[in-house]
């Protein structure tokens, strides 16, 4: 089957169901491909995972403009191509691809001057943070291949495929289990490997195959049939509006990321092993926001185009059901954190001080999980709208300024220890779903006149 899926016909489940199983799915290897990583880290030493999680922390900065142009492609492909404009539909697929490759160039520049920057900001003199910088410095040539298939992977979505970077991701999983211990170890009486940075070399190479099978995928496309080089060249009516919905999303995403340097400042003061325990618990966390991921990621190339066609009653109907399934799959995900995070940590780490503080973390996580739901569908819906600079005051409030205030507030002032971080994240999160509910219903009616049910 062709990626060309119609989704302003047709229901619902069918349409969520296409989506993000696979999506999930693509997910999942790319968390997958991270735990081997922190596998693998762990192999080495405690400090080994602690430079693991700062030196991605680093690097996921700048991963944020790779997300915000996924977002933003979404959006506007899944727009043009609803309304039935083929040539428009792609101009901004051509146009995304010449966007992410002079993207990419500013953030490798940004990257070499800022990262090493932040990774000392967050840790002290130690070994960790020597294994932080190592592989940091590694890692950020393997941003290309991040933002040109994350990029590429927008104009799928948009065009009902999310099935192309599941395999994709599959294969990297795959190449990644050899790879690590290759490139780290080396071959005995051959040579003898590059240690832990070889888990950065590994990253490249594989992340780079994605990038290459996406864009491959993304030419097949009907609509890319007899697309000439000059569309590739930059036009900057057309920069502007990927400019306008991705700085939001990015933004957001920056937010995000800086906060988590925020938790691990925070943390620093307990030692490698809460940094590492916070490391890990993330990973565990991701793989079971995986099936919310995937159905709330759906949402917006399914709400995009619906919102492109003008069917604002398919748009609510997107939502409901986009809520309705998310409440099911928290409700199996949570008791799985509360009652299994112990043993879900012993998997990473034999140190017994960074499985008590991960699981720690994880069951204040399982009361949160139906928020994240919520919140990541309502990006997905702003992001549908044509409203992403909403996403971006939402999150600046609540990892910008609520993860730090609300940490101060625990440490600072109530003198807990490490509970205190993780109370203050969720004292953040919360508040700032609450916000982000008032703004959905207020964005809502005034775009679609309303935001469960029409108005009357």
């Amino acid at each position: 089957m062709k990626p060309t899926d119609d989704l302003t016909t047709g229901p619902m489940s069918g349409h969520f169901r296409t989506l993000a199983i696979p999506a999930a799915f693509g997910m999942l290897f790319a968390t997958l491909y991270n735990v081997v990583d922190v596998y693998w880290a762990g192999r080495l030493s405690t400090d080994a995972q602690a430079g693991l999680a700062i030196g991605y922390q680093a690097f996921f900065v700048l991963m944020a403009i790779a997300f915000g142009l996924s977002s933003a492609l979404s959006a506007l492909v899944s727009n043009a191509k609803g309304s039935g404009n083929s040539d428009e539909t792609q101009q901004f697929a051509a146009q995304g691809i010449a966007y992410g490759i002079i993207a990419t160039l500013l953030a490798m520049v940004i990257g070499m001057i800022t990262g090493p920057m932040l990774i000392r900001l967050v840790s002290e003199p130690d070994a960790y943070r020597d294994a932080a910088l190592g592989y940091f410095n590694v890692l950020i040539f393997a941003l290309p291949g991040f933002f040109l298939a994350y990029g590429g992977n927008g104009i799928l979505q948009a065009h009902g495929d999310s099935r192309s970077m599941q395999r994709a991701m599959m294969v990297a999983f795959l190449v990644n289990i050899g790879l690590n211990p290759l490139l780290m170890f080396g071959v005995p009486g051959v040579w003898g490997g590059m240690g832990f940075n070889g888990i950065a070399l590994s990253t490249i190479i594989s992340q780079t195959g994605v990038m290459v099978f996406i864009l491959t995928r993304i030419f097949k496309l009907d609509m890319m049939q007899g697309v000439t080089r000059d569309a590739f060249r930059p036009v900057m009516d057309i920069f502007r509006q990927i400019t306008a919905q991705l700085i939001p999303a990015s933004a957001a995403m920056m937010v995000m990321f800086i906060s988590g340097f925020v938790v691990q400042f925070a943390l620093k003061e307990f030692g490698g092993a809460a940094v590492a325990a916070y490391g890990v618990a993330l990973r565990i966390e991701q793989i079971l926001l995986l099936p919310v991921l995937g159905m709330t990621g759906a949402l917006l190339p399914i709400a995009g185009q619906n919102f492109g066609a003008q069917e604002h009653d398919r748009v609510r109907a997107a939502l409901k059901f986009c809520w309705t399934t998310g409440f099911i799959m928290t409700a199996i995900a949570a008791p799985i954190l509360l009652f299994g995070g112990s043993f879900a940590m012993s998997l990473f780490s034999d140190d017994p001080e960074v499985i008590r503080i991960g699981t720690s973390y994880l069951r204040v996580d399982a009361f949160l999980f139906p928020i994240y739901m919520m919140l990541f569908s309502i990006n997905s819906l702003l992001q549908a709208l044509k409203k992403p600079i909403w996403t971006l005051w939402i999150s600046i409030y609540r990892q910008g300024f609520g993860v730090a205030f609300f940490i101060w507030v625990f440490i600072a002032v109530l003198d807990f220890d490490v509970w205190g971080v993780w109370l203050g994240i969720a004292t953040a999160v919360t508040s700032g779903w609450v916000l982000a509910l008032i703004v959905a219903k207020s964005v809502a009616d005034k775009t679609m006149n309303g935001l469960l049910t029409a108005r009357a």
